[in-house]
């Protein structure tokens, strides 16, 4: 059937998307430095020095940008689905936007400094109120919002190439202990809050753009001109630009990760269901398993950064500081022996419940309030 079709092409790329993100973070995770030393970057004149800075191009803001560009695509799905149903939109929709700010908070003051929840929160309720709007209004909004961001990490880029200024990632804090950690991130929240300057920004152009993708059936076995459009911007343009910004050197940052990499996360969404649709029906284990992780993205998420917290920082295993000389080659494998990890668990999970644990919580605690509300309005009548 098509419609189970998109929904299994919705699940991989998520799956993709959600392994991707740890292809960033594992920098962050295994830096002795912490954040400090992920955004100082590594010199690419030596074998480990360019092997780090290839695989950072390869992961580095892309799925990130995939990742927002699918909870566009999910924002439309629940519009549609309250369309069918006769409900008030946005209406319960900004009790999801609620939860999803209290779970990125917690994930951030617990977890990791980093955390993109609490910005997917914020967005999510403006894009709400644009998606039941014209076309006309979506794309004046994605314009105008693009056009600011790309104008903001033009004039920064600019700044820093012209002067001796560089992004600042923070305090180190590999070393501490977990109450430390988490002291850090309460005391320094503005400090590792300001990527919002940039992610909010993008990432209303990315949920806006993914409304727009799913309605032209991007994801579809109908949708290959789209997905062959995409693929020739995001892969033909995107990549060569992306990688003359991973070696032009850390003024880039900014252009790199805002600009570069998310104009390949559209490549990435023509590609990966292009290359679907012409695979045989029957899934392999990896596609299973990244079908999993995607059923079960806000478990994989969490759970990814929570391994590698207890593996890398000094409170746990201590293999940052431990493994600091074996760099790239130990974090390879890390990433590689995660991702395995995750798609075992989130498949043996799944074959014995219908959602990931963190997804049973949050269904939970979605529907609560509208069965208290059913309760009290059956009373009434």
């Amino acid at each position: 059937m098509a419609g189970s079709g998109r929904v299994t092409a919705l699940d991989v790329i998520r799956g993709i998307a959600i392994l991707g993100t740890l292809g960033t973070n594992i920098w962050i995770f295994t830096d002795p430095l912490g954040a400090a030393g992920f955004l100082t970057g590594p010199a690419p004149d030596s074998v480990a020095g360019f092997t780090e800075t290839v695989l950072r191009f390869l992961t580095n803001g892309k799925f990130l940008a995939l990742l927002s560009l699918l909870f566009g695509i999910g924002l439309e799905l629940q519009y549609r689905a309250a369309m069918r149903r006769g409900r008030r939109w946005p209406g319960w929709y900004l009790w999801r936007s609620a939860l999803l700010l209290v779970e990125g908070l917690l994930h951030y003051v617990l977890i990791f400094e980093f955390d993109v929840l609490m910005y997917y929160a914020v967005v999510s309720v403006l894009v709400a109120f644009l998606v039941g709007r014209s076309a006309r209004v979506q794309r004046g909004w994605l314009i105008g919002v693009a056009a600011l961001h790309v104008t903001v990490i033009g004039l920064l880029t600019a700044a820093l190439a012209l002067s001796d200024a560089t992004v600042s990632g923070g305090a180190a804090t590999s070393t501490d202990s977990w109450p430390e950690q988490v002291s850090t991130r309460l005391s320094d929240f503005a400090t590792y809050r300001a990527e919002a300057l940039f992610a909010i920004p993008l990432s209303t152009v990315l949920f806006l753009a993914g409304v727009r993708l799913w309605r032209a059936g991007a994801l579809t076995s109908s949708g290959r001109a789209v997905q062959v459009r995409l693929m020739r911007i995001g892969l033909g343009v995107g990549v060569p630009l992306n990688l003359l910004t991973s070696f032009a050197g850390t003024e880039w940052f900014l252009a790199d990760r805002y600009l570069a990499a998310p104009l390949v996360a559209f490549g990435l969404l023509g590609l990966v269901p292009w290359l679907l649709h012409r695979m045989r029906d029957e899934a392999g284990p990896l596609r299973r398993g990244l079908t999993a992780v995607g059923r079960s993205a806000l478990s994989c998420y969490v759970g990814q950064n929570v391994v590698c917290s207890i593996l890398c920082y000094g409170w746990g295993f201590g293999l940052a500081a431990m493994f600091a000389d074996a760099r790239p080659w130990w974090v390879a494998a890390l990433f590689v022996s995660v991702c395995a990890l995750l798609m075992l668990l989130a498949s043996w999970w799944l074959s014995r419940f219908s959602r990931g644990p963190l997804e049973q919580v949050w269904h939970w605690a979605y529907q609560a309030p509208q069965r208290s509300r059913e309760r009290v309005d059956a009373t009434a009548h």
